[in-house]
């Protein structure tokens, strides 16, 4: 799982069938691991003094010093991390062109392949951890394409430089510490640990501190290896994921609605919770026809704002956020699922004809909003849950519906 969200992504995810000790002491703080490091130095002087101070924080906490000779044999400085990391891209997809790729005909396809191929395994992960199938199969449709695009970059690697020269240098050095922990378990060698250029791995992208934490070794050979050509490991550890975050056999991750005329969107949004039978009441069906079934307590979800498609999501849509916290990559997994399933498309009309907004003018927008007095939580260009409060907030002041969609229309107002 890539750590951005999305990516997208993102996404992060312990003692799960640990294959392997770690040097641990009942004395304050960590003791050296000991034995001596042999590391060839790169051909960056300033990577290697890094090198040289990490690998005596690594073993004061339990990295043992053959583990981390192995580990940096032949790790180089990896300049397209560094560049990756530091890039910033000027313009985003809209969540409909987003959908449009990632739930495309081909995905779906694939996905029921997938699906159809691995039915066997996929069947006896979701009796043991109680996730669907089709959403394990949807994730690693949306993280590997199912496993055609796991990653190639080094992990020990890309990780050491992102620590030594990357914005987050702690997040990526406690990642990095978690692979040599993975590496010293022998569930995997060093330059096999491959994945994508922030450090998530495999079939489903977990990143190294997810892996220690949830990996399985569902295949019961002593080895929880989410890197090879088998994907069972991978997905039965994704549905280990998912459930230990609190997965809900028997309830979907959202249901598609219609909103009748005049619905009041302040009522619109996460934070707001109601029962599908309190929602009948102000007269929320389902596309289907109908009342929702009561499968607990649900939030109406309006990814496109007021005039777009509307989803009553469950707690398992918060679920799949765990693994990444974007709400186009949840309604990403959710929808392929359903499609996978053979479900049809979402029913509700897109606002195509919006432009989605460069990255210039949503920093623009949360600038705006925040002299107005509706601060965004910062200005970063990112569209999250502080700049979509903050826009309901501004749209009720100047009595619009508050639904919270970034648009152009609301930054020309703001103008």
């Amino acid at each position: 799982m890539m750590a951005t969200g999305f990516i997208l992504a993102g996404v992060a995810f312990g003692p799960m069938g640990c294959a392997g000790p770690v040097e641990t002491s009942i004395r304050p703080g960590a003791r050296p691991a000991g034995g001596p490091v042999s590391i060839q130095p790169t051909r960056n002087a300033g990577f290697d003094q890094w090198i040289s101070g990490f690998t005596a924080r690594a073993q004061n906490q339990g990295i043992r010093g053959e583990t981390l000779s192995r580990a940096f044999a032949g790790v180089t400085y990896d300049e397209d991390a560094i560049r990756r990391d530091r890039s910033q891209a000027e313009f985003h997809k809209a969540i409909w062109e987003y959908l449009d790729g990632a739930v495309s005909t081909a995905r779906i396809a694939n996905g029921r392949d997938a699906l159809a191929r691995h039915q066997g395994t996929l069947s006896a992960i979701e009796a043991r951890y109680g996730v669907p199938a089709e959403v394990v199969t949807a994730v690693w449709g949306m993280e590997s394409a199912y496993g055609a695009m796991r990653g190639s970059s080094d992990i020990v690697s890309s990780l050491s430089t992102l620590a030594y020269d990357g914005r987050r240098g702690e997040f990526f050095e406690a990642q990095l510490i978690a692979a040599l922990k993975i590496l010293q378990s022998g569930d995997v060698a060093p330059r096999s640990m491959t994945g994508s250029w922030a450090g998530a791995m495999g079939h489903t992208q977990f990143m190294p501190t997810s892996y220690l934490d949830y990996a399985v070794d569902f295949r019961g050979d002593g080895r929880r290896d989410i890197w090879s050509d088998d994907p069972t490991d991978a997905l039965a550890s994704t549905a280990n994921y998912l459930a230990k975050h609190g997965w809900n056999r028997g309830q979907p991750w959202a249901v598609e609605v219609v909103l009748p005329q005049g619905f009041d969107a302040a009522l619109t949004g996460k934070e707001t919770k109601r029962r599908p039978s309190d929602w009948a009441r102000l007269g929320v069906r389902s596309v289907a026809g109908g009342t929702v079934p009561d499968h607990g307590q649900s939030s109406i979800l309006i990814p496109a704002g007021i005039n777009g498609p509307a989803l009553m999501i469950f707690d398992n849509f918060r679920v799949i956020e765990r693994y990444n916290s974007a709400d186009a990559y949840v309604i990403g997994v959710g929808h392929l699922s359903d499609r996978i399933a053979g479900a049809g498309p979402i029913r509700g009309a897109w606002p195509r004809g919006e432009r989605p907004l460069a990255f210039t003018e949503r920093k623009e927008l949360q600038e705006r909003l925040t002299l107005a007095g509706f601060s965004t939580g910062g200005v970063d260009g990112k569209i999250g849950p502080d700049t979509t409060a903050a826009i309901r907030q501004w749209q009720r002041s100047v009595g619009l519906a508050p639904d919270g969609f970034a648009s152009a229309a609301v930054l020309a107002k703001l103008r």
